[in-house]
């Protein structure tokens, strides 16, 4: 039984793999002077060689994700890989959640009767998306597993799988903390259990960080400990403005960066805590209206980037793959807003960045970053917007409104 209905999934499966494939051979080469060589490699060695302890206390904020990658890296590393082979590895993961998510959504496509194109797109932009692509090159692939298991976790929820939308929630929130956004869309997805969700979810993402938490960072790194936070004031974002323009400002690789504003000494230590606290009025009002949580979860994420004073291009990437999720499961016809989210970052950072001043980035970015920050809210919040069909258990469509 199982045979005949995997088929139709058979060359999408094989689309999301080569994809993935593709942004392998493109984006993992190497690691030297990205995120990754600071913040995981030091981690990753310590685990490979037997020093687990070690390990512990040299991981970054996101400790959790590298816990739930170890396998991996012992993997390669038992299969007599050396340090770019665990680079390799530990990614793995990231790429084939992606794939993943990308075949489920084929799949509700497929059974919607959508067209061959649509369903090639929503893979695409799930197992091969140029943003991941940039999530690679920096060393960050965790990200790309985040987004997936956020969106995965709503979706479960809207789908009456209560605990599998807290083993997915809790699984995001302990590969980054970013994930804890996806708490209100999850809560408000699921009909019932609620609180059986939200344990499992707090359960497991305690298991894998309190290990690290707990942990000592050694001499001379506390900066990437999971206790500890930096200061990083990136043009692209709401508070850039507010910054000093000052001389001498320098990037992880020791070169000045011209044009650069130094950071106010408010900002870094709310900007974070803010990001968590804007999504509580925000689901407040979606349970109020009865809108959609896959839109507020897109929404919620694109917040994340345009108030994040730390926002990079492949911040986007859990917006971007909320948005696939929302509109493959609302809609047969391709992800609109989920294409113009990708080109508008991709464009910003490969073609803006490298051309104008960070001044000049910081008002482009704001220029469309905001209306289409709005844009979402006016969806997900209209009144007169129609009624959305939600997924049930079993895929039966229920009605999820927009309206009171």
């Amino acid at each position: 039984m199982a045979r005949p209905l995997l088929r139709p999934l058979l060359p999408w499966i094989l689309l999301a793999l080569l994809g993935a494939a593709a942004l392998a051979w493109l984006g993992l080469i190497g690691f030297v002077w990205n995120d990754y060589e600071v913040e995981a490699a030091p981690a990753f060695d310590a685990l490979t060689h037997g020093y687990f302890a070690l390990f512990l206390q040299l991981c970054p904020a996101y400790g959790g994700s590298l816990i739930m990658r170890a396998p991996f890296a012992l993997a390669a590393h038992g299969l007599g890989g050396g340090e770019v082979a665990v680079f390799r590895a530990v990614a793995v993961p990231c790429l084939l959640a992606g794939s993943a998510l990308g075949v489920v959504l084929a799949s509700s496509l497929l059974a919607r009767g959508a067209g061959r194109g649509t369903v090639a797109i929503v893979v695409a932009l799930c197992a091969c998306n140029p943003i991941t692509l940039r999530a690679l090159d920096i060393g960050h692939p965790e990200e790309l597993l985040g987004a997936a298991l956020s969106a995965g976790a709503v979706l479960a929820a809207l789908r009456g799988r209560p605990t599998w939308a807290g083993v997915l929630l809790g699984l995001a929130v302990a590969n980054k903390a970013w994930a804890l956004l996806a708490v209100g869309p999850v809560l408000l997805a699921l009909p019932e259990r609620r609180v059986w969700a939200l344990m499992i979810a707090w359960g497991i993402a305690l298991a894998f960080m309190a290990p690290v938490l707990l942990a000592s960072p050694p001499a001379g790194q506390p900066s990437v400990h999971a206790a500890q936070t930096g200061v990083i004031f990136q043009p692209w974002q709401v508070w850039w403005f507010f910054g000093s323009a000052a001389e001498g400002i320098r990037g992880a690789d020791g070169l000045i960066k011209e044009g650069y504003r130094a950071s106010p000494g408010w900002v870094s230590p709310i900007a974070h805590p803010l990001i968590v606290l804007v999504a509580v009025p925000f689901s407040l009002l979606t349970w109020r209206r009865r809108s959609d949580p896959l839109l507020l979860l897109a929404l919620l994420f694109v917040l994340r980037c345009v108030l994040d004073p730390w926002n990079t291009a492949y911040y986007a990437l859990p917006a971007i793959i909320a948005l696939v999720t929302w509109e493959a499961t609302r809609t047969q016809k391709p992800p609109v807003f989920a294409l113009v989210l990708t080109l508008a970052t991709w464009g910003t950072w490969e073609w803006l960045v490298p051309a104008v001043s960070p001044d000049v980035q910081a008002l482009v970015y704001l220029g469309w970053s905001l209306p289409f920050a709005a844009l979402l809210a006016w969806r997900l919040y209209a009144p007169a917007l129609p009624a959305i069909p939600a997924l049930s258990r079993g895929g039966r469509a229920s009605v999820w409104s927009t309206t009171q």
